[in-house]
């Protein structure tokens, strides 16, 4: 049974992202669109943007990077991380970007994987940026500074300012038009997902997928609003999703610039800050993930604000109970909807249309069909679970250097399949009831079992090792089951394990679900770890540890 989106299609251009964000012939607007949260007098409206863009992508001209080269970026969030993402993209360079807690092997593996020809880094993370580019064999000239406002030559790495067009010479510059196939073929970005299994990989995302992400989104979010006219919404929303994240970099570098919506960017996440920009700018929508409800429903310092601006939120990036959904809803007074997708969809591939307190996550999107298939891979019908399977023009070209991954993934004819188990009912609503996939969300950020598990076997001491999600107190964090070797048995505990981690990898992938020592990790007889017994074990498990962690406490990075 192949089921269609109830939506209608809608006409997806085959141009390159500049163009359609920046048509011909169509004003531009000059009223501020990037707003620092921290200094609002800061900011950056779309016609100033252009311009910076047109720096630097002919900056990037004068250094002979070419066309389909990738340009790393890695930096908190900025007003000016759009322009480097447009800048980037929108000269038909490869645009990818590194979690700002990225350690030096972290970026290493990234700039190697990725074959990057140029890194902009935040002042902030020179000292990384430059051990990862030695490591990687990146010279050291092709690193600049990135910041919202000049730096200092440091280190020998100049500002990225340096580098890039006067103002002067951008106003006459004109990047390449991609037409047709050009424009579906050409990578625009590479964000790095896990997928169904295995470590990160680079997920190739072309100038048609997130052309066909932003007219899907606008036609599901603003029905009958028609842009392209000079159609506005009356919206204001806050930049506090990590913009080396598909997420973020749909609503503020893509949609944010095609609706000119106001966004307050915020540079790191503070809960009170978070709150107080709420409050003192009026926000009347949020684009969340499930932790984020959590605070608000739980900690105390939600009630020292006025939030009452807030009209409504979409929550995405893991899964989100019927009932913290209806709890938020009701407290508060606001739409909450939620939707499903992955970095292999472009973000998202079903969304709510109007709120449900059923738990669905909504209905496929426009121009698109999905059908669900059981364990032997035999079709199932309404209300019966099975594995999505998905297809449109928002499913990403595929991975990166990687071929056997891409055709696992994705079918001849443009299935791709998801790990994601769902049931459908007669009115093409989705319910995700399970997951295949082994990755786990920590804060809504991808954590892959496998890379883990690769860690922890360098740890002289252990002989094997399995790494599972474990929900704690509604909450998924990294959780080991680690085999010692004899010698190492009654002596090595947990917390050497925990503390040796600490220089291994960022934050969110700390074991903070725990380590638990077993007699040996079970496999099938291909030498597989079993990931079913390991979700099992978690969810064992889980009880006992939120009993010892206190009732309504809960797990901390």
């Amino acid at each position: 049974m192949i089921i269609r989106s109830p939506i209608p299609d809608v006409d997806i251009p085959k141009v390159d992202i500049l163009t359609h964000l920046f048509p011909d012939g169509k004003p531009i607007s000059e009223d501020p669109v990037w707003i620092d949260a921290a200094n609002p007098q800061n900011h950056l409206s779309p016609r100033q943007l252009l311009l910076w863009v047109k720096r630097l992508a002919l900056g990037l001209d004068r250094l002979g990077i070419k066309h389909g080269d990738i340009v790393m970026i890695y930096t908190p969030n900025t007003i000016f991380v759009p322009v480097a993402y447009l800048g980037i993209v929108g000269s038909s360079r490869a645009f990818s970007a590194a979690n700002p807690i990225y350690t030096v092997a972290e970026v290493t593996h990234q700039l190697k994987n990725t074959g990057a020809v140029c890194l902009l880094a935040h002042p902030s993370m020179v000292p990384n940026a430059v051990a990862a580019a030695k490591a990687a064999g990146l010279p050291k000239d092709r690193i600049y500074q990135f910041d919202d406002k000049p730096c200092p030559t440091m280190d020998g790495i100049q500002d990225w300012r340096d580098m890039i067009a006067s103002p002067q010479e951008a106003e006459f510059y004109q990047w390449k038009k991609l037409r047709g196939e050009e424009a579906v073929n050409t990578v625009a970005t590479i964000n790095y997902s896990s997928g169904t299994t295995g470590m990160p990989k680079g997920v190739c995302v072309s100038h048609y997928n997130l052309i066909a992400k932003v007219e899907q989104t606008v036609s599901i979010r603003w029905q009958g609003v028609d842009f392209a006219r000079g159609g506005k919404v009356d919206e204001r929303w806050i930049g506090f999703l990590p913009l080396y994240h598909a997420y973020g970099q749909l609503y503020v570098n893509l949609i944010a610039t095609k609706c000119n919506v106001p966004v307050y960017v915020m540079k790191q996440f503070v809960y009170g800050d978070f709150l107080r920009h709420i409050q003192d700018f009026k926000i009347t929508h949020l684009q969340v993930a499930p932790p984020i409800l959590v605070m608000l429903a739980k900690r105390q310092e939600t009630a020292k604000y006025d939030l009452s601006s807030l009209k409504g939120m979409l929550c995405g990036a893991a899964p989100l109970s019927k009932e913290l959904q209806n709890l938020i809803s009701r407290n508060f007074n606001v739409e909450v909807k939620q939707g499903w997708g992955m970095t292999e969809v472009t973000t998202s591939g079903i969304l709510e249309r109007t709120p449900s307190d059923t738990g669905t996550v909504g209905v496929l999107i426009a121009n698109q069909e999905a059908k669900l298939l059981d364990d032997d891979g035999n079709e199932v019908g309404y209300d019966t679970p099975g594995e999505i399977f998905i297809r449109g023009p928002n499913v990403c070209l595929g991975y990166f250097k990687n071929e056997a991954a891409t055709q696992e993934a994705i079918s001849s004819d443009g299935w791709l399949k998801t790990g994601d188990v769902a049931v459908v009912n007669k009115d093409g609503l989705f319910w995700i009831v399970d997951r295949k996939k082994e990755l786990i969300k920590v804060n809504a950020l991808q954590v892959a079992p496998a890379e883990l598990e690769a860690v922890l076997l360098e740890h002289d001491d252990i002989a094997d090792a399995a790494a599972v999600g474990i929900t704690l107190h509604e909450e998924e964090w990294p959780r080991a089951y680690v085999a010692l070797k004899d010698h190492a048995k009654g002596k090595l505990t947990a917390k050497d394990i925990q503390q040796w981690m600490k220089g291994k990898v960022a934050k969110h992938k700390q074991l903070v679900g725990g380590i638990a020592f077993v007699d040996e990790v079970p496999k099938l007889a291909s030498g597989k770890i079993q990931r079913k017994v390991m979700r099992e074990w978690a969810k064992r498990d889980a009880p006992v540890i939120e009993k010892e962690m206190g009732k309504g406490g809960r797990a901390r990075l």
